[in-house]
């Protein structure tokens, strides 16, 4: 069992050192978020003890890796004009080292995604882009909230995906009701209101087919204390929602206020496909408004 510590302790230089319990029990850890009928509390699974019927040592250890923390490889947007590449590529540059993790092929499907919404009249609030990259691992801060106008990164957070969606990393996505996974794609931040998780942001899908079933399947913001500092020291990662892209205690007051409501939330990962990344609307768009 030793050498299992070791072994992960090499794997896993980007995180606290694990006890021998959560090591071989890291996929255990199942918080509860949000279901169709209402909201529920957390949830925790103790974390499996091995047993005489359990893998051998051997076996145990390969199964205990963790997920590859390799990115999906991203390809550039088609058809991106020069002049909107290159805004973005400054709007990229001003936000500093707070946004360095922020891949620029992410944040530019997220501002034409954001330009187009903003033209189209789905998205009310100028200037202000929330970007999650679920192709990043739980562990990071993965989670942006962009000032445009200004070039300015307002909050920067770890955020929580479907435990059906994966472990460490999320590599299923789904729209289906009960599914318990992350959806991707573009969304509408709605109204607010207050339940067992405190302050909670509705939000609505703006990709039919893969997200449009967010507020039947009651995918908010709110506060998970398995997204707090406390169990990220613990476990390494962050716990596991039902799909709602869950927030830290410490800071999902800010994030929920800053986002208001009316503001576009995009939400990336691996297969992405979106009506809303019309490059050249985009580019019309920001040459006659900018980013308001």
């Amino acid at each position: 069992m030793n050498q299992l510590l070791r072994l992960l302790s090499v794997l896993r230089p980007w995180a606290r050192p694990l006890s021998l319990g959560a090591a071989l029990g890291l996929v255990g850890v199942l918080p509860a978020c949000q279901t169709s009928v209402g909201e529920t509390t957390s949830l925790y699974a103790a974390p499996k003890q091995p047993t005489a019927t359990t893998l051998p040592d051997s076996a145990a250890a390969v199964a205990a890796l963790p997920d590859s923390l390799r990115l999906t490889p991203l390809l550039p947007l088609a058809g991106v004009p020069d002049s909107l590449h290159q805004q973005i590529q400054a709007l990229h540059a001003s936000l500093g080292p707070e946004a360095a993790e922020l891949r620029l092929e992410v944040l530019e499907r997220a501002c034409v995604g954001y330009l187009n919404l903003r033209k189209n009249g789905r998205v009310s609030k100028p200037g202000v882009l929330a970007v999650a990259d679920m192709d990043m691992p739980s562990s990071e801060k993965r989670l942006w909230v962009l000032d445009l106008k200004a070039g300015q990164v307002l909050h920067r957070s770890h955020v929580a995906h479907g435990e059906g969606s994966g472990h460490l990393r999320a590599r299923r996505f789904s729209n289906v009701m009960r599914s318990e996974c992350t959806a991707l794609g573009f969304y509408r931040t709605q109204d607010t209101y207050q339940g067992k998780h405190g302050l909670s942001r509705r939000l609505r899908g703006l990709d039919a087919g893969q997200n449009d079933n967010a507020l039947r399947r009651y995918v908010v913001l709110h506060a998970a204390d398995y997204v707090s500092k406390q169990h990220l020291a613990r476990y390494g990662q962050a716990g596991y929602s039902r799909g709602c892209p869950a927030l830290p205690p410490d800071q999902y007051r800010g994030i929920i206020n800053t986002v208001g409501e009316g503001g576009c939330l995009y939400i990336s990962g691996p297969g992405l496909e979106s009506k809303w990344l019309d490059a050249t609307v985009a580019a019309q768009q920001l040459a006659a408004r900018g980013w308001r």
